[in-house]
């Protein structure tokens, strides 16, 4: 297997594993963490117009289902992701609010989409693990009515976002087996360049491309911090993996680097994010 092929299946591994089923398990957290970016997400949303929207990587399906309500009962709002556990826990969110909605477990990359099917495109965070981005947004693009609009969220580097990084730095001394940030690759800041995410879009025929810089202020009670530490991220990926005493001591070390954070009962951050548009290829032969 070629090292697309192995990142693919590492990644599928991932996100079916120990990594999708924290996300399920901590899916009120980050609801409320990303609250905000969900309402910039979804604001330009037309109501009633009976359109067709697809979520990419929807995780446990908080934006498809504030897509859904946007759009009405005349549209239909569908989100895929390559986590089985995220996308049982969105369909079943969606049957509990009496939401239609409709989810696809795979891989956007590869999947095999009904041609011009989404008169619209969106992704909060879910389109910067593709091992072959050019591909996956050429495959996006063929799913697309023509000239589609496509509305996308990703974040900036590591250093304009300091509190996604902090834990795994102050960890680091303590757990060795933590992987270290590669430029470029599959990954949270897989498309923190906006002159390199400009020109795959336009490899993968997307026109009118726009990429700006929007940093909104996020937050969550102070007493969910312990929860953030040991279940998410990189380090809260390994924790669980390593034996207690060890566990300790790594929250031991990395819970002062958020004291920063906290003020008024709150953790309080900024994303640092780009909000990424653009409009599928006009007419098609």
């Amino acid at each position: 297997m070629d090292d697309n092929g192995n990142l693919a299946e590492d990644h599928s591994a991932l996100w079916n594993g120990v990594a999708g089923h924290q996300w399920v398990e901590t899916q009120a957290l980050l609801d409320r963490i990303f609250s905000p970016l969900e309402d910039l997400l979804v604001e330009t949303l037309p109501a009633g117009r009976g359109e067709s929207l697809l979520d990419i990587g929807c995780g446990t399906g908080s934006t498809v289902l504030a897509a859904a309500g946007r759009l009405g009962p005349a549209g239909r709002a569908t989100g895929i992701d390559i986590s089985r556990p995220m996308i049982d826990a969105a369909r079943q969110r969606a049957e509990k609010a009496r939401i239609a909605a409709d989810f696809i477990c795979a891989d956007a990359q590869r999947y095999r989409f009904e041609p011009e099917a989404y008169d619209r495109i969106q992704s909060r965070f879910g389109v910067m693990f593709f091992d072959g981005a050019v591909e996956a947004f050429s495959n996006i693009n063929l799913a697309s009515t023509p000239g589609a609009p496509m509305r996308l969220l990703a974040w900036r580097s590591p250093a304009e976002n300091p509190f996604m990084t902090a834990a795994a730095e102050a960890a680091a001394p303590l757990l060795p087996e933590l992987p270290e940030l590669q430029p470029d690759a599959p990954g949270q800041f897989a498309l923190a360049d906006a002159g390199r995410t400009r020109n795959m879009l336009a490899a993968a025929r997307w026109q009118d491309i726009d990429i700006r810089p929007v940093d909104t202020p996020c937050r969550f009670d102070a007493a969910e911090l312990s929860t953030y530490l040991a279940r998410l991220g990189p380090v809260g990926r390994i924790l669980p993996g390593i034996e207690p005493g060890r566990r300790e001591d790594v929250l031991a070390a990395i819970r002062p680097a958020f004291d920063r954070y906290v003020s008024g009962g709150e953790v309080r951050f900024t994303a640092a994010c780009w909000l990424i548009e653009a409009r599928a290829e006009g007419k098609r032969a």
